[in-house]
């Protein structure tokens, strides 16, 4: 019997990058009415999961580069969720939340509920967990194939 033709038609990254911008949508129509950004929440979440934490950690923490990890954090510094503080020695920092920023926080994560739930009912638990399983692998053979 012969073997399907299952070569990949289209490009990868425009494909994801489609699929991406559609679940972006519901999460961010979820968290606007948080007031938040996606972004927000989520560098929110990492700093209330890591404690103070200096920028470079959560930066690679988060996969982001630290310009745009600085460039994130100003408005929130200024909104009174996240403090800058000082870090082990004069020249050190570190990221801490504030109460205000904790309750942002979980008003977000209420709002993100509501937004996973949906998508979860939307396209089947089983689907979600297995997308969520093949990017997880798909992820980590990426990262294991940079260059050092």
């Amino acid at each position: 019997m012969p073997v399907a033709d299952v070569s990949p038609r289209g490009c990868t990254h425009f494909k994801a990058r489609q699929f991406a911008r559609r679940l972006s949508r519901r999460y961010d129509a979820e968290l606007a009415m948080a007031g938040l950004k996606t972004t927000q929440f989520s560098l929110l979440t990492h700093v209330l999961n890591l404690g103070p934490v200096a920028p470079g950690e959560l930066a690679r923490r988060m996969g982001l580069e630290a310009s745009t990890l600085t460039r994130n954090l100003r408005p929130m510094i200024a909104a009174g969720w996240l403090v800058q503080v000082p870090g082990q020695d004069a020249r050190s920092r570190r990221i801490s939340i504030t109460g205000l920023g904790q309750a942002k926080q979980a008003e977000g994560r209420r709002r993100w509920r509501v937004a996973q739930t949906a998508i979860n009912r939307l396209l089947g638990p089983q689907r979600v967990a297995a997308l969520h399983e093949l990017l997880d692998q798909l992820a980590a053979e990426l990262e294991a194939a940079e260059p050092r």
